[in-house]
């Protein structure tokens, strides 16, 4: 039995629920010009939206708030690569928190200067021409070559007029059924605690001294053997193995 719960004049509990597979299968269609299958991924993912707004409910209209969702959505569903094990939510979450943000930013309350305001509205404006020109997001750079305005300046103008998402905000809220980005990141092998560890064994890494971190990047990110790398680097085999013996006590020692 579905309990109805309206959200911007959608009535939540009449919404269809998509497995991941079903949802790869749509999206695959969509690719090769299903309109149908385009429609029902929208109406699949309609919730994702809701929640999105619901974050975002104090600072303007709702009902605004998720017909600029519905576009980050759609722009989520062209742009999602299906070729890589990764949830579809995962991708259309941020998507539509961008599109989201941008319409809201005229109205930001963080005091950001006139100038750098400008270079981040025209980056903007140049990303989504690109968006249409690549068919894919374009890059940073390819943004700055765009409006010809030094790469630093554009990445800290978008950084300067985007809004701060943390692991623990709620990004879907039903009555008692929560959820925060931390869950829709994760899945069966990069649960959250597996999420955050790596990005503390990245920065574990980066701190090493520069003869041990490029041993660990060689043996454990691409996979090589210590007679391999010591080739590679001109050093023995014997001062690669104490180099990777010292570089995991350090890890194992921060852990």
């Amino acid at each position: 039995m579905n309990h109805k719960v309206t959200i911007c004049g959608v009535n939540t509990g009449a919404l269809p629920k998509l497995s991941r597979e079903e949802t790869k299968e749509l999206l695959n269609k969509s690719k090769n010009g299903d309109k149908d299958a385009r429609e029902k991924l929208a109406m699949g993912n309609v919730r994702l939206v809701l929640s999105v707004v619901q974050r975002f409910r104090n600072k303007n209209n709702s009902d605004d708030l998720f017909q600029v969702g519905m576009v980050g959505l759609m722009k989520a569903v062209e742009n999602f690569d299906t070729r890589f094990d990764v949830a579809f939510s995962t991708y259309a979450v941020p998507m539509i928190i961008g599109e989201i943000r941008r319409f809201l930013k005229d109205g930001s309350g963080i005091k950001v200067s006139r100038s750098m305001r400008d270079v981040a509205y025209k980056a903007l404006r140049a990303k989504e021409q690109l968006e249409g020109e690549l068919n894919k997001v374009p890059t940073a750079m390819e943004i700055a070559e765009e409006i010809d305005i030094p790469l630093k300046e554009v990445v800290c103008a978008l950084d300067a007029v985007s809004e701060p998402v943390y692991l623990q905000d709620s990004v879907f809220g039903d009555g008692e059924d929560t959820m925060s980005l931390e869950d829709q990141i994760g899945d069966s092998k990069n649960t959250a605690e597996n999420w955050n560890e790596r990005i503390w064994l990245k920065d574990a890494i980066k701190d090493l001294p520069d003869k041990e971190r490029k041993v660990v990047y060689m043996r454990y990110y691409l996979g090589k053997t210590q007679t391999e790398i010591s080739r590679e680097i001109s050093i023995s085999q014997a001062q690669v193995s104490r180099l990777e013996k010292t570089a995991l006590e350090r890890l194992r020692s921060r852990f």
